[in-house]
C-alpha cells in the first residue's frame, strides 16, 4: 500500500489548509441552504442577499455557482461566519423550518470539512497519477456541489480511511480471502475474480476492500475456516470517485465493494435487494445502449458469502476494453465540473463547438434508452464518463452503475422521466454548462441544448422546454428528516432551457 509520510506542517500551512477546507465545505452547504430553504432578498454590493424564513435572519454571499464568504446581518452590520458557525446557523434554521431535530447531520457537516482538511494535507505530499483518466477520478475535493456533507467519512478516525481515499491519490493492493465453497453465493460472470490469485482446494477467491474488513466482525468465520487469508493482490487498484469502486488498470477491471460507511445520503453497502435484481437491470441497460454511440460498463456478476451477503459482496464491472474509440481518453464528467490538471475545459479554443459535441455524445443515448427501452439511466456526473479525442473534443459517453438504473414499468413513466431530467439535466448538463461559461463568459449554452433536446421525439420534451421549472433534489432536507437515501424529493428550480 502506498502511504503518505507527513512532515510536521508549519503554522502557515495549517492556517492555509484550514481556510481552504472551510472554502471547500462552505460552498456545497450554502448551495443546499440557498436552494432548499432561503428566500432571495435583493443585493448588497456585489453580494446576493437571502432571508432565512425560520429565523428571519439575513444572509449574504459572494458568487452564485459556488457561493462563498457568507455573512449574517446582526446589529446593523454584516458579520462573516466560518464553516462551524454556518453549520450551527443551518441547524437552527432547519429546526425552525421543519419542526424536527437532528443531531447526526451537523456532526456529518463538521466531519466533511475535517475530512477535506486531511485530504488537502495528504494531497500536498502525494503524487497524482500520470494517467489522465485516473487523475479525473481522484480530483473531487469538494465533491457533490449540492450536498451538505459531501466528504463525510462516517465519523471514523482519519487513519482508518485516508489510505483508501481517491482524493489523496491513494492506490493499494486488494486483500485476498479464500471463501469456503459451501458458503459461496454468486450470480453472473465472476471469472475475473478467480484470476486475481490462487485459492486452495475447497475454497474460492474473494477479494475484499481493506477498509471494509476493518468495519465488520468476521472473527467467527476466520475461526471456523469459512474464511481464510490469502495475502494481497500482486497489483494495485485505484479508488475512483465512488470510493468503494476500485479500478485495476493492469487487469482493465472495476470492482465494487460494500462499505459500512455513510457517504452522502446512503450507507454504501451492496444491498441484497439490488444484487438480486442486478442481472436483469444490467441486461436492460446493456440492450438499451447496444446500438448507439454510447458505451455501457456492464456489472456482469457478483460473488459473496452466505453468512455476510451484503458485507462481503464484490461486484465485477467491465473495464474499457473495446468500449472507447481509438485514441480517446475517458474522463469523469464530475471532474470537468470541479476541475483538474489536464481538463479539456481549460484548453478548448471553441467552447461552442465543444459544448455541441458534448451534448451530442451524452444526450441522445440517455434519451433513446428511455424512449425505446424504458431504461432510466442514472446519468449524473459521477456515473458518466466522456471519452475525448486528442484535442479534448467529446466523442462518446460511457455510462456505468446498474444499481442506480430504473426500469419502466417498475417505476412509472412520470417518475422515471423526473428522475432522468434531474440526473441528466439538473445534476449534469447544467453543471457542465456553468463550468464552461465560467471559463468563457460570452458563451450562451442553452440554445444548443434546446436544439439537441428538441431533435428527440419524446412527448415529454416540448413540456420540458416550455416548463418554467426543473426538479431539484433536496439533499439537505432529505438528510435532516432522515429520509431513505433512495427516496428522492424534488423542489422546483428555474429552468434555463425555457425561452425568455
Amino acid at each position: 500500500m502506498d502511504r503518505v509520510h507527513l512532515t510536521p506542517p508549519s503554522a502557515a500551512d495549517v492556517a492555509d489548509v484550514a481556510d481552504r477546507a472551510d472554502a471547500h465545505a462552505v460552498a456545497p452547504l450554502l448551495n443546499c441552504l440557498l436552494r432548499e430553504v432561503a428566500e432571495p432578498h435583493g443585493v448588497s454590493g456585489e453580494r446576493q442577499v437571502y432571508r432565512l424564513p425560520g429565523s428571519g435572519r439575513l444572509l449574504r454571499v459572494l458568487g452564485a455557482r459556488r457561493p462563498a464568504e457568507p455573512e449574517v446581518r446582526a446589529d446593523g452590520t454584516w458579520r462573516r461566519v466560518g464553516h462551524t458557525e454556518l453549520v450551527k446557523l443551518v441547524a437552527d434554521e432547519l429546526r425552525r423550518h421543519t419542526g424536527l431535530s437532528n443531531h447526526e447531520l451537523p456532526a456529518e457537516m463538521i466531519d466533511s470539512r475535517d475530512a477535506v482538511a486531511a485530504l488537502l494535507t495528504a494531497r500536498a505530499r502525494a503524487t497524482p497519477p500520470q494517467d489522465l483518466y485516473l487523475r479525473s477520478e481522484q480530483c473531487l475535493l469538494t465533491g457533490h456541489p449540492y450536498h451538505p456533507a459531501p466528504k463525510a467519512r462516517g465519523g471514523g478516525p482519519v487513519a482508518a480511511w485516508l489510505p483508501y481515499a481517491p482524493e489523496a491519490h491513494a492506490r493499494f493492493p486488494l486483500t485476498l480471502l479464500g471463501l469456503r465453497e459451501d458458503a459461496v453465493v454468486e450470480e453472473g460472470d465472476t471469472a475475473a475474480l478467480d484470476a486475481l490469485g490462487a485459492a486452495p482446494p475447497g475454497y474460492r477467491l474473494l477479494p475484499a476492500h481493506p477498509w471494509q474488513l476493518g468495519l465488520v466482525d468476521l472473527a467467527p468465520a476466520f475461526a471456523d475456516g469459512r474464511l481464510i487469508r490469502l495475502g494481497t493482490s500482486g497489483f494495485d487498484a485505484w479508488p475512483t470517485a465512488a470510493i468503494r469502486t476500485l479500478y485495476a488498470p493492469e487487469r482493465d477491471l472495476f470492482l465494487k465493494f460494500s462499505l459500512d460507511v455513510r457517504i452522502t445520503n446512503d450507507i454504501r453497502r451492496l444491498w441484497r435487494h439490488d444484487l438480486l435484481k442486478l442481472r436483469r437491470t444490467d441486461a436492460a441497460a446493456t440492450t438499451a445502449l447496444a446500438a448507439g454511440r454510447a458505451a455501457w460498463l456492464s456489472d456482469r456478476g457478483y460473488r459473496t458469502a452466505d453468512f455476510a451477503f451484503e458485507e462481503l459482496a464484490v461486484l465485477v464491472r467491465d473495464g474499457f476494453h473495446d468500449r472507447l474509440p481509438p485514441g480517446t481518453t475517458p474522463l469523469l464528467a464530475a471532474a470537468l465540473v470541479e476541475g483538474f490538471d489536464g481538463s479539456p475545459l481549460d484548453a478548448t479554443a471553441d467552447p461552442a463547438a465543444w459544448w455541441e459535441a458534448y451534448l451530442g455524445a451524452v444526450v441522445p443515448p440517455a434519451l433513446a434508452a428511455f424512449a425505446d427501452h424504458g431504461v432510466v439511466l442514472e446519468a449524473h456526473l459521477q456515473n458518466t464518463l466522456v471519452a475525448v479525442d486528442g484535442d479534448g473534443t467529446p466523442v462518446r459517453a460511457v455510462f456505468r452503475d446498474a444499481e442506480g438504473v430504473k426500469r419502466l414499468p417498475e417505476v412509472s413513466r412520470a417518475a422515471g422521466w423526473e428522475r432522468l431530467v434531474y440526473c441528466l439535466v439538473v445534476n449534469h448538463l447544467v453543471e457542465i454548462a456553468e463550468a464552461l461559461v465560467e471559463r468563457h463568459p460570452t458563451l450562451d449554452p442553452w440554445p444548443a441544448t434546446r436544439r439537441e433536446l428538441a431533435r428527440h421525439d419524446l412527448p415529454e420534451i416540448p413540456r420540458l422546454l416550455a416548463s418554467p421549472t426543473l426538479p431539484g433534489k433536496t439533499n439537505l432536507l432529505l438528510r435532516w428528516t432522515n429520509a431513505d437515501g433512495a427516496d428522492a424529493r424534488y423542489l422546483p428550480l428555474p429552468n434555463p432551457l425555457a425561452r425568455p
